[in-house]
C-alpha cells in the first residue's frame, strides 16, 4: 500500500521540485486578451467546455453550436455565450450569480490544439442581445458575458493520445448503455427505457434551440 506520508505531494515547493520550471513557450502564448489568431480559433470552434463553481461544488457543461455561433467575439475582452435549450438543471447559471469565475475550453474537430479562455461572467437578459442570437426563430432565455482575463492554446498531445478525430478511434452504437437505459436503471423503471430512446430523436429536433 502507498505511505500516503511520503508517497503525496502536499506543497507547491514539491510539486515545482517534480516538474521544474514551464518552457518559455508555455508562459508566452498566455495573453489577457482575444488576439486575432485565437478569434479566429473561437470563430472556427463548435463546441466548448464551460466550467463553474458554487457552494454545492463544480460544474462543467457541454455547449454546442454551429462554428461562429457558439460564442461571439464582442471585443477582445469580451465574449457572448447564448445560453442555448437544454434540461433546465441551470447548473452553470446558478453557479455565475453566486461566483462569477468561469473557464472555457474550446475544441475544433480535426485540429489538435484547444483554445482556454479564463474569465468572469455574468448573465444577461437584454431584449436586443437576446434577438442578435435568434436561430430558426428562437432566442435563447440568456446570454452569458465573459470579461476575459486570460486566453491560451492547448498542445495538441491530449488530443493525439485520445485519437479524438480519428474514424477508428469512435465508439459505435450498441457498445454503452444508452439514456433511457440508464434512467430506468437509476429510477427502477419509473422514467427512461426503451420509449425514452425511441422519441429522444424527434424531441431534440423540435427542442433543438
Amino acid at each position: 500500500m502507498p505511505d500516503a506520508t511520503t508517497d503525496r505531494i502536499t506543497d507547491l515547493a514539491q510539486l515545482e521540485a517534480l516538474y521544474g520550471r514551464p518552457a518559455e513557450a508555455s508562459t508566452v502564448k498566455e495573453v489577457p486578451f482575444i488576439t486575432a489568431e485565437y478569434r479566429a480559433m473561437i470563430e472556427a470552434s463548435p463546441f466548448a467546455a464551460l466550467a463553474t463553481a458554487g457552494p454545492e461544488g463544480l460544474d462543467c457543461s457541454p455547449r454546442g453550436d454551429r462554428p461562429g455561433e457558439l460564442v461571439r467575439v464582442a471585443d477582445p475582452r469580451t465574449l457572448l455565450l447564448p445560453d442555448r435549450r437544454g434540461n433546465n438543471r441551470v447548473d452553470s447559471l446558478r453557479n455565475i450569480l453566486r461566483d462569477p469565475r468561469v473557464g472555457l475550453m474550446f475544441l475544433i474537430p480535426g485540429h489538435g490544439n484547444a483554445l482556454r479562455v479564463n474569465g468572469r461572467a455574468h448573465l444577461s437578459v437584454a431584449p436586443d442581445l437576446l434577438e442578435s442570437f435568434v436561430v430558426e426563430g428562437k432566442a435563447p432565455r440568456s446570454v452569458i458575458v465573459v470579461a476575459v482575463e486570460s486566453v491560451y492554446f492547448q498542445c495538441a498531445r491530449a488530443v493525439l493520445r485520445a485519437r479524438l478525430w480519428e474514424p477508428e478511434a469512435r465508439v459505435g452504437p450498441g457498445r454503452l448503455p444508452t439514456p433511457g437505459r440508464i434512467l430506468a436503471a437509476l429510477s427502477e423503471g419509473a422514467v427512461g427505457g426503451e420509449p425514452y430512446d425511441a422519441a429522444w430523436a424527434a424531441r431534440a429536433r423540435e427542442t433543438m434551440w
